[in-house]
């Protein structure tokens, strides 16, 4: 049975607002319909949030889900890795499309950083990833997939999430099933877990959706 990755996984939108402004960004749409902020390009960090770490059973939290890492302050990137060393119990996830502006070492085992890739162009992201986050566990979103990826360096990566553009924005390129497979043959080949979004349902038939989590969720 083919489900909807947010009944895994929990956005907690600490930080809301982002200044890149993606095409397809469904965040900034969000932010709009909704009035959550006055102005979604620039990051907005809700502390009073941290109190939803303090969870009695273990959860997985994307923590980015409406906001980059990248352009977080350094003194909220703090005050969030403090509060994750003490949940241990949690997984915390984080996404950014600018690999290049972080500076990043830690030892949190509960602290995963990952990068967006939607096509070949942005496939050095997972390097600069690797060379400007020292940690222990790293993750790559290849969503949007907007065309063939190519060869993956996959060596070190503890989780994959592959997904299609979803909406009806302007422009939308849907995923096609051969730069699916070929991502997720890859990853197979290296051992790493692979999450196809609810969204391929159609690209892929429903009884060859792949739906797997790191060990470590205990999902």
């Amino acid at each position: 049975m083919v489900f909807p990755i947010k009944d895994k996984i929990k956005n907690l939108n600490i930080v809301i607002g982002c200044p890149i402004g993606c095409r397809y960004c469904y965040a900034r749409s969000n932010c709009r319909r909704f009035h959550i902020t006055d102005d979604f390009s620039k990051p907005q960090f809700f502390e009073n949030k941290l109190r939803l770490f303090d969870t009695k059973e273990p959860k997985v939290f994307l923590l980015t889900g409406m906001s980059d890492l990248a352009y977080w302050q350094f003194d909220w990137t703090e005050k969030v890795f403090e509060k994750a060393a003490q949940t241990p119990h949690n997984q915390y996830l984080f996404l950014t499309k600018r690999p290049e502006r972080l500076n990043i070492q830690t030892d949190l085992a509960n602290l995963w950083f990952g990068v967006t890739v939607t096509c070949a162009a942005e496939r050095e992201r997972i390097e600069i990833l690797r060379r400007n986050v020292k940690a222990k566990h790293y993750h790559v979103t290849f969503e949007p997939l907007s065309d063939g990826v190519g060869e993956v360096n996959f060596s070190g990566i503890g989780w994959t999430v592959i997904g299609t553009e979803t909406g009806n924005c302007k422009g939308k390129i849907p995923s096609e099933r051969a730069w699916v497979d070929d991502l997720y043959l890859q990853a197979k080949a290296k051992g790493v877990p692979v999450f196809m979004k609810e969204a391929l349902e159609g690209i892929v038939p429903t009884n060859e959706m792949i739906q797997e989590f790191p060990k470590e969720f205990h999902l």
